[in-house]
Order: structure tokens, then C-alpha cells, then sequence
């Protein structure tokens, strides 16, 4: 809900996600034509979201999907942003240097800017920052490696392996040091915005990730209440500036619920009983549009680095751990018809994992492009002659209506070959959990396939811990640490033109759809979309797309 001026703030908090839900909304409704005008600044805004993280916002260790990335980027600050053209660049960090080989990187950061509890953003602090994400202390290519005292990352351990050392080099100026040449460095500072920076006291203090939440972000953490609501305040002595010469955001607060069903946020979107709402699954993107086009709301959508959704294979259990069966699950369904029944028409069928507006998309590679169930139960036929019948499996997929469907979807199209398949309905947290413990047999899955190639580096090396799929291909390996040094634009394509074409010759997994994602909002909400965002620092564009978040500190209710 929207309301014109702020609030008591821990009043009676227990009982406010109740109040929210059954309180008018003060936004314009019904049709109202909204001129956006100058932005306002007071209120406070609701926001619906998927789900949330259940470890936690220390970032290191968290396991943040996109609305977990949306709420972190409110409350802290990364070192980099992509602009509208895809291009990293300065945020917290006023300057990003390389050398002229790649393998040293001058971060030089902003003067003046202050984390929540007063403290200075500082070259140490950053240093110690990214010692945290590499869970290490000084060189990584030391004979012993010194673990780090506090931090114990799962992902960003081997996201930042390629780190040799990073050296205070200035009050404002950190240097890093890389094993090989990491072209695409800069975009591995914000890491699809889940690299923030945190202050000093929370890298010393890991006890508590529910409370003790320090960035330099626009918004300040007053209060979390796990799966019901997050509500961040107004960061008063915010380091950016907006147009009226006051410090952003415009907002009081700004309250985070989450709603995993969609059509819940859908209707609670409708209702007033939310002020705006993160959707990306087709019927949802329907009906807000409908709705906007009745002036009932207004919205925004993008496809730009949307996500890709894909059936994940287990690579290393039998049977899918033999190209012929993976293939078979693959050749098993119709793309056509998958469009038209799951995504109602919408969204790009995906032939890789690199998603389009990336140098390295490619809509034509050895992935299969069609239904041929001759083909797939051949190939089972095959398999089963020389290792016997294959096992009742599982699918395991998230709760969410969407999700069951698709789930139920897969289920049917394999029964054509005689393939059957449980269902196995688990949580977003304990989907991911289960992902990085390997135990799964195929499920649904999302990723974000990320604004420069490199970054998808992490998901596909051998021997990675976010390896999912758990294949280890010498070839995809050999390649990717090519296309991490290479500086050649052009060099670089053919390079991940080659890692398009074995994994979809290998069929390491099953790609579906790249997705849209859209912000819905009440009529007199602005700030989220290209018409109304703010600039950034450099006077810039923010990305338009809408899977890693957008910049909350824009936000803004008319009048």
C-alpha cells in the first residue's frame, strides 16, 4: 500500500503484515490517468515478490535468487552497475582500471561515502570485502592458502578463484592482482548485483544475517520477519544525489512481501493491497498487461539478460550421465507446443545457455530443435540393451502454480517414450540447497545468463561447486578459460560459438525459454522503467532488464 507520509516504524510489528493486506490502498486506481510529473519525495511503497532467501543476507554466503538480488541491492551498493548498452560500469566505484594485459585491476573508489552505521567506505574495508568473497586473506597462490577468519562463501569461493591478491594501494585505491587475464573483471564486481559491499562490523560479526545488515545502500534495514515481510527505511545520508540536490531515494520505505504463488501477487496487485509486483511467468505478464491497458495499473517489462529456464540434469547419476538419454529427454519435447501451452504464446525457445544481446548468443546450434520421438526411443532402446531398464525418477520443482504446470507438462511428454517420472514439490531455498548437494535427478531451474559471457564461467567449469549439472568437459573447460583472457571481441565469439555446440551436441541440459520479466505497479508509482529511472552517477542509463532487480532508490510516488 502507499502511503503519503511515514510511519511509526516498529509499531505493533507483528501484527503489520495483517494491516497491510487489509488496508486500503492509497494509490490511484480505476483507470486514473497519472502524469508522472517531478519526482515526489515521502510514502512508503509495498512491494510483492516470488519468495525470499531463508539463509540470510550476510552476501557471501547467501544463496540469493533474483528477488533475494532485488532486496539485497536496496540495502547494500556494488562496486560496478551495467548501463543500458550492457557496459560495466563505476558505482561505489568512482574509476576501474585495467592494466594493459588484464591481470591488474585499479579499483579507485568515491569520497565520502558512509555505510549505515557511520563508518567510512574505506580501501581496507573494500580489501576485506573481497578477501570475504574469495573466503581467503592475502595471496591465493601462496604455498598456504590463509583461509578467511569469518566468511565460508559457497559460490563466490570459486567465482573469485582467479584472484591472485588484493593489496590496499591508497586511502581510496585497491589493486588486484590476477592469476591469468580476466577480461571481464569489472563485471564481476556486482556479479548480477550480488556483491555488495558491507561494512567492517558485519565482516567481523557473521552471528546474526537477519539484523545486522550495514551497506552504503539507499535503504536501511528496520525489520525482517522471515517468508512475511522486509521493511528497509530511508538511508538519510545516501551518497548519491538526486535532481533536487537532496540525497535519494525519494521514498520513506519500502516494504518487501513475499508472495510465491503469482497469481496471489497478481490479485493483490489488482486489489490495491500492494503498490508493485515482480512477475515473469506468462498468464501473470497477460493479465498485467490487460490491466494496464484498462488504466488500471501501469507496468514495464523487459526481456534484456532475462533469465533462461531449463530442465537441469543430474550429469553424474545414472542414467543421465550418458549423452543418449539426455538427448532423448530433449528430443522429447515440442518446442511449438511447449510455447503455446506453458508460455501462452510468450517468451524466446532457447538453443543455449547464452541468452540474446550477449556476444555469445547463438540461435543455431547442435541443441535439438524439434519433437522426434522415433529418435528418442531409439535411443533409449539403445541405452537399455546395454545397461538394462532405466529407474523410475524425479523431477523436483517449486511450489508455484506455473511451475506444478510446467512440472506436470514434463511429466506427460515422457510418458511418450515410456518414461516415468515422480514429482517432488520442494521450496526455493531447499531447491537450491538441494542443487548444490547434488541431490536431485532433473528439476526446473532458472538462471541468470549473465551481461558479459565470463560470467557464466562459474556454472559450467569442472569441478565448480555451482556446477549443478555436474559434467566436467575438458573441452567446455579449455574453452572457458580461453574466452576469460581473450581481449578480441571477435575471437572471443568463436570461442563461445564452440561452447554453444558441445553443449548442445552433449546436451548437458535441457534449455527451454529465455523469460520476461515485468514490474507492475499502481498508476501513480514511478522510477522502475526507462521512461522514469534515475541516472547513474556517470550520467548513464541504468540496464533496462529486469532479472537482477532495478535501482529502488528512484522510486517515487506522484501526486
Amino acid at each position: 500500500m502507499i502511503h503519503s507520509r511515514p510511519r511509526s516504524r516498529r509499531l505493533f510489528a507483528l501484527l503489520l503484515p495483517v494491516v497491510l493486506l487489509a488496508g486500503a490502498c492509497g494509490g490511484k486506481k480505476g483507470g486514473d490517468e497519472v502524469e508522472a510529473g517531478d519526482p515526489v519525495r515521502g510514502g512508503s511503497i509495498t512491494m510483492g515478490i516470488e519468495a525470499e532467501t531463508g539463509d540470510g543476507w550476510c552476501l557471501q554466503e547467501s544463496q540469493l535468487a533474483i528477488s533475494g538480488i532485488m532486496v539485497a541491492r536496496t540495502i547494500y551498493d556494488t562496486l560496478t552497475v551495467p548501463n543500458a548498452d550492457g557496459e560495466y560500469v563505476p558505482y561505489l566505484a568512482e574509476d576501474v582500471q585495467p592494466n594493459d594485459d588484464y591481470t591488474q585491476w585499479t579499483i579507485t573508489l568515491r569520497e565520502g561515502v558512509k555505510f549505515h552505521d557511520g563508518s567510512d567506505l574505506t580501501a581496507e574495508v573494500v580489501r576485506n570485502n573481497l578477501d570475504a568473497y574469495r573466503g581467503v586473506v592475502g595471496s591465493s597462490t601462496a604455498e598456504t592458502v590463509t583461509p578467511h577468519p569469518t566468511r565460508e562463501p559457497l559460490l563466490f569461493l570459486f567465482v573469485m578463484d582467479n584472484i591472485d591478491n588484493v593489496e590496499v594501494t591508497g586511502d581510496l585505491e585497491v589493486t588486484v592482482t590476477t592469476k591469468v587475464p580476466w577480461v571481464a573483471f569489472n563485471a564481476f564486481l556486482y556479479s548480477s548485483g550480488r556483491l555488495g559491499i558491507t561494512a567492517q562490523a558485519q565482516l567481523d560479526d557473521t552471528s546474526d544475517c537477519s539484523s545486522n545488515l550495514i551497506g552504503t545502500g539507499p535503504f536501511m534495514l528496520d525489520d525482517w520477519q522471515e517468508n512475511r515481510q522486509l521493511r528497509a527505511v530511508a538511508n538519510p545520508d545516501y551518497w548519491q544525489e538526486a535532481p533536487d540536490g537532496k540525497p535519494y531515494p525519494y521514498l520513506d520505505e519500502i516494504v518487501f512481501q513475499p508472495m510465491i504463488e503469482s497469481e496471489q501477487r497478481v490479485n493483490a496487485l489488482e486489489n490495491g493491497d500492494i503498490d508493485l509486483g515482480h512477475f515473469s511467468g506468462a498468464p501473470d505478464l497477460q493479465a498485467i498487461r490487460s490491466l494496464s491497458e484498462d488504466g488500471v495499473l501501469r507496468n514495464y517489462e523487459s526481456n534484456d539478460f532475462g533469465e533462461l529456464a531449463f530442465i537441469q540434469i543430474n550429469n553424474s547419476r545414472p542414467p543421465f550421465d550418458d549423452a543418449r538419454v539426455r538427448r532423448a529427454l530433449a528430443l522429447t519435447v515440442d518446442p511449438e507446443d511447449y510455447t503455446e501451452v506453458i508460455n501462452r504464446g510468450e517468451f524466446e525457445m532457447a538453443q543455449g545457455p547464452f541468452g540474446p544481446g550477449s556476444p555469445a548468443y547463438l540461435d543455431d546450434t547442435a541443441f535439438p530443435d524439434g519433437q522426434d520421438l522415433e529418435e528418442a526411443r531409439a535411443l533409449l532402446d539403445e541405452y537399455e540393451a546395454e545397461n538394462g531398464p532405466i529407474r523410475t525418477f524425479t523431477y523436483q520443482a517449486t511450489p508455484g502454480t506455473l511451475t506444478q504446470e510446467t512440472a506436470t507438462y514434463i511429466q506427460q511428454q515422457l510418458r511418450k517414450i515410456d518414461l516415468d517420472i515422480e514429482l517432488d514439490t520442494v521450496q526455493q531455498d531447499a531447491l537450491i540447497d538441494n542443487a548444490i548437494q547434488g541431490n536431485f535427478d532433473i528439476m526446473g531451474f532458472r538462471n541468470y545468463p549473465g551481461g558479459d559471457p565470463d560470467e557464466l564461467y562459474v556454472w559450467f567449469k569442472g569441478g565448480s561447486p555451482v556446477n549443478f549439472s555436474r559434467f566436467n568437459d575438458e573441452d567446455i573447460n579449455r574453452l572457458l578459460d580461453e574466452g576469460r583472457s581473450e581481449p578480441n571481441p571477435d575471437a572471443r565469439a568463436d570461442i563461445y560459438k564452440e561452447i554453444n555446440e558441445i553443449m548442445g551436441e552433449q546436451v548437458y541440459s535441457v534449455w527451454a525459454n529465455f523469460t520476461t520479466w515485468m514490474i507492475g505497479s499502481q498508476p501513480n508509482v514511478f522510477g522502475y522503467d526507462p521512461e522514469t529511472f534515475p541516472a547513474l552517477p556517470n550520467g548513464d542509463q541504468p540496464l533496462p532488464g529486469l532479472a537482477a532487480g532495478f535501482p529502488t532508490y528512484g522510486l517515487w510516488i506522484a501526486d
